[in-house]
């Protein structure tokens, strides 16, 4: 039975005098609850992760209603372990040789270029067919709450991983202390599982990787989201043009990133908190060395014989 937005009441009885199903917000209400770092939404426990009831309706009517296509790339992320990075080489990838669309990273911050599954369909449930709509659809979702449509559809997903002790950073300092869509061990073991099991379709990627050997990586990601590098563009330093166009110090120049907002009227986000340092090992400065082992030895228990490890070789 299809579950739907609005409230039960008496005025929205069916003919027979039944009640039409629970709303999202009654479902949510009936989880466990926590504060989090800092009082925005409290955060609710469903299906096995921590998420804000305002990213909760919208991943629930995903779940419900989304229609994934074989061609679809799903670029999905635990928050800030470097997915406007992937979006925006992910958008500059496909777009490279569109006349209509090459311009997109100069006018719009990475996010709004393509659609975010949990956050867009519920206010357009048409967004999955909307002409012109690219390939890529984001997510924040683990993998086992993904709609089954993806699942079952056989399109290819991006996963990108970041360091914990940099990703706790960068998390803090842009909510100021709220999490979401943890825990983090079981967000990358999700994925990561997923990429040995069916390596063709799930590429998981590491940020470290991403940032110091950046064009073998974009390179690799190109062949993933199915618009791969020519041997022309390659000797034409296509790969190195898209590099810098999505560098950090080119994106967080640009008027849009600068002075720009993400978002509705009332939760707008200012597009420049998108775009902070994105260095590795930023995390010295805020921890100090024996949390950073705390946290290295807390992700390596999570994470043992899994395969994966953060912690890098003697």
């Amino acid at each position: 039975m299809a579950l739907n937005l609005s409230t039960t009441c008496e005025s929205c009885k069916d003919e027979n005098g039944s009640p039409p199903p629970p709303s999202f917000k009654e479902i949510i209400s009936t989880h466990p609850t926590e504060n989090g770092w800092k009082v925005f939404q409290h955060l609710c426990f469903y299906q096995g992760f921590w998420c804000f009831p305002l990213h909760l309706k919208g991943a629930m009517f995903a779940q419900h209603h989304f229609k994934a296509q074989a061609t679809d790339v799903f670029l999905c992320s635990a928050p800030k372990t470097g997915n406007t990075w992937l979006k925006a080489l992910s958008v500059a990838i496909v777009t490279r040789n569109d006349n209509s669309n090459n311009n997109l990273l100069l006018n719009k911050v990475p996010h709004e270029c393509i659609m975010f599954l949990e956050k867009d369909l519920i206010k357009n449930p048409t967004a999955e067919s909307d002409e012109g709509r690219l390939p890529l659809v984001a997510t924040h979702l683990p993998y086992t709450a993904l709609p089954k449509s993806i699942l079952h559809s056989g399109c290819k997903m991006v996963y990108i991983c970041r360091d914990p002790k940099d990703a706790f950073v960068s998390l803090w300092h842009f909510t100021r202390g709220k999490s979401n869509f943890g825990p983090y061990w079981d967000h990358v073991l999700g994925y990561w599982k997923a990429s040995q099991e069916n390596p063709e379709k799930v590429h998981f990627m590491r940020y470290e990787n991403l940032l110091t050997d950046t064009i073998s990586e974009v390179k690799r990601l190109a062949e993933c989201l199915g618009y791969p590098f020519s041997f022309e563009e390659e000797k034409q330093g296509a790969v190195e043009k898209l590099v810098n166009l999505c560098s950090l110090q080119n994106l967080s120049s640009l008027e849009i990133n600068k002075n720009g907002k993400y978002g509705d009227a009332e939760r707008g986000i200012n597009n420049n908190v998108y775009f902070r340092k994105g260095k590795i090992g930023d995390w010295m400065n805020y921890l100090t060395p024996e949390m950073g082992e705390k946290l290295d030895n807390i992700m390596e228990e999570k994470l043992s014989g899994s395969g994966f490890t953060f912690r890098e070789p003697n």
